[in-house]
């Protein structure tokens, strides 16, 4: 049997990034008692009769996307899946890198887009293409399109939306986010409105790009920007709503924003910042045909998209225990939850964020591979340590055949404190966070691969650092020659 398990800590004290928002770290609070991290050990059961849908397996993982599928690699790394794993997904695919749904899926089709099996994980990270066979090959029961729906964790079951019923001894929830909505009141559903979440969601998406002419993106944040540059290859009239006063307002600063804004404006891009959505308007044929803001104005389109963020997905596994700070499933360093058995990986985890002494929800897939790697490796070793994320973000856009110019930047850290911007966005540009004369993190666009290695070194280590120095310096090169020979400094 597991060993008895302390509760989980009081939270308190929240800290926040400076632009934190629910779909990155969105508020956060110190942990003020830390869990034991002694190794965990196997609960056993027996069945008099086979009863069970996945014929008794010791692992069972809820959810189909990255998270899953690197548990799952790290599960047969151990020697641990073959005969002993199921996973069980609402998806009709095997896991796969869910970025390539806003960046490559939605290539035109004269521009090579990304299909199916081409990312299935692990081949983000430059592993292994873990295609439906594979799972096969590797003995791992797989259970596409049936979400589980119901949990007992007393009697060890799980409920599946057919009603299979499925044994565990340990389990593993990966159940990411869902796509935040429009109510349906206000046109959230009618035709031709899109959210994006998943591969049947980016095929409805493609199906409206190949006939729309004029789009209208809601939100200024990573789908917002990723959707429009897509639209952009596709030579649609291309609009993006938002309320804020600049794109991607929990990381950029309003100088960098505002260069990305006139990039995407040289693409023929229109921005409507600060405005508020009354409702969707629908035309005669019951497809949506405007949208109608705050101020009583419209704003035509054929297609709209919705990128307002995401909501972890924790729906049946609320009594596991909820963080109502972040939101997402409580857990500890090494990703057990309040319940004797049960984990939490992935999007849907609330985890001590170790070198910011904080706890935090993180959604991006960096996060989901290393946070399902951990978590298999303290099951099935003596590991102990607990999981020390250094928060990393990216996006990826116009890179597409024919783009003149591809755009690429790299996060790493804490944007905290003042900043410092150095480079003129032809190509490159840099911004360095400094608090308290310390490096806290570093965004730099269209870096080589050499800098772009550095970037979570400095991160990792906060240097103390010239302000003054770092300021003066003419280019993106020379800022990183200072920022690097800080790291030299005791």
């Amino acid at each position: 049997m597991y060993p008895a398990r302390k509760a989980m800590a009081s939270l308190s004290n929240s800290l926040q990034l400076k632009h934190g928002l629910t779909s990155w770290c969105p508020g956060s609070s110190s942990l003020t008692r830390r869990l034991p991290s002694s190794s965990i050990r196997f609960r056993s059961f027996v069945v008099a009769a086979s009863s069970f849908s996945n014929d008794n397996r010791e692992f069972v993982i809820v959810g189909g996307g990255n998270a899953a599928g690197y548990a799952a690699r790290t599960f047969v790394e151990h020697g641990m899946a073959d005969g002993k794993l199921c996973i069980v997904s609402k998806e009709a695919y095997a896991p796969y890198e869910r970025p390539a749904l806003t960046k490559g899926y939605l290539f035109p089709l004269d521009k090579k887009p990304a299909r199916l099996p081409g990312f299935h994980t692990c081949v983000g990270s430059g592993g292994e293409r873990q295609t439906p066979e594979w799972y096969k090959e590797k003995g791992i029961e797989m259970i596409y399109e049936d979400p589980v729906t119901g949990i007992d964790t007393e009697k060890q079951t799980l409920t599946t939306n057919s009603g299979k019923l499925l044994k565990y001894g340990s389990l593993i929830i990966a159940t990411g986010c869902t796509a935040s909505r429009f109510p349906d009141k206000i046109g959230g559903n009618f035709p031709g409105v899109h959210y994006i979440r998943d591969v049947a969601d980016a095929d409805s998406l493609i199906s409206s790009l190949e006939k729309a002419q004029k789009v209208v993106i809601v939100g200024g944040g990573y789908i917002g920007m990723e959707v429009a540059a897509a639209a952009v290859a596709w030579k649609l009239d291309t609009s993006i709503i938002f309320p804020e006063n600049q794109l991607l307002q929990r990381l950029f600063t309003p100088s960098l924003a505002q260069r990305y804004e006139e990039l995407y404006k040289e693409y023929g891009v229109k921005f409507l910042k600060g405005a508020s959505i009354k409702n969707l308007e629908a035309g005669p044929d019951g497809r949506v045909a405007a949208v109608k803001l705050g101020d009583g104005s419209t704003v035509e389109a054929d297609m709209v998209v919705i990128g307002i963020g995401a909501k972890p997905a924790v729906s049946p596994f609320e009594v596991v225990g909820l963080n109502n700070t972040v939101g997402g499933i409580q857990v500890d360093g090494l990703f057990r939850t309040s319940v004797p058995g049960i984990f939490a990986v992935g999007d849907v985890a609330a985890f001590p964020l170790k070198m910011y002494d904080r706890v935090a929800r993180v959604e991006h897939v960096d996060h989901a591979r290393r946070s399902a790697q951990h978590c298999v490796k303290s099951l099935l070793s003596a590991q102990t340590h607990t999981y020390d994320y250094l928060p990393y973000f990216y996006s990826r856009v116009f890179e597409y055949e024919g783009s003149p110019r591809k755009v690429w930047w790299q996060f790493f850290g804490d944007n905290v404190g003042e900043t410092v911007e150095i480079g003129n966005f032809d190509p490159k540009i840099a911004t360095f966070w400094i608090d308290s004369g310390k490096l806290k993190g570093v965004l730099l666009e269209s870096g080589n691969a050499e800098e772009f290695k550095l970037l979570p070194e400095l991160a990792r280590n906060q240097p103390s650092i010239d302000k003054a120095k770092l300021e003066k310096a003419s280019s993106v090169e020379e800022a990183l020659e200072i920022a690097k020979a800080s790291l030299q400094i005791v």
